[in-house]
């Protein structure tokens, strides 16, 4: 009779380690940078409820978000980066940027973000 070994084998083991190894690596430098594009949301989702039912001028709106971005220390893009515009009867704040991260030697990951929030 003969009996037939079931499982895995060490080097499989360790293969599977390190790849789940890479992965976990790489969530942990992506979490700052996702963090960072949160806090950017909220921000221009504070500035937005500020200003709601205000037609206010870019000068003001670029006061606010210099404001938070103080308080909150947002990176990777700054308030004066931060596009806006006046659509119809309201103003639309546009912001779009990308952040890179190093990663193993010189391999970096970059993180792009857009993100679009109308004061009405």
């Amino acid at each position: 009779m003969r009996h037939r070994q079931h499982g895995m084998t060490f080097i499989g083991l360790l293969m599977i380690l390190a790849l789940v190894g890479i992965l976990a690596y790489a969530g942990i430098q992506l979490v700052p940078v996702y963090l960072n594009y949160m806090k950017l949301t909220r921000t221009l989702e504070q500035v937005a409820v500020e200003f709601k039912g205000d037609t206010p001028d870019p000068g003001r709106i670029r006061t606010a978000l210099d404001r938070h971005w103080t308080i909150e220390d947002i990176t990777g893009i700054t308030p004066k980066e931060v596009e806006i515009t006046r659509e119809g009867d309201g103003v639309v704040m546009h912001a779009n940027y990308s952040q890179a991260v190093p990663f193993l030697g010189n391999i970096t990951l970059t993180a792009t973000f857009d993100k679009t929030v109308p004061i009405e």
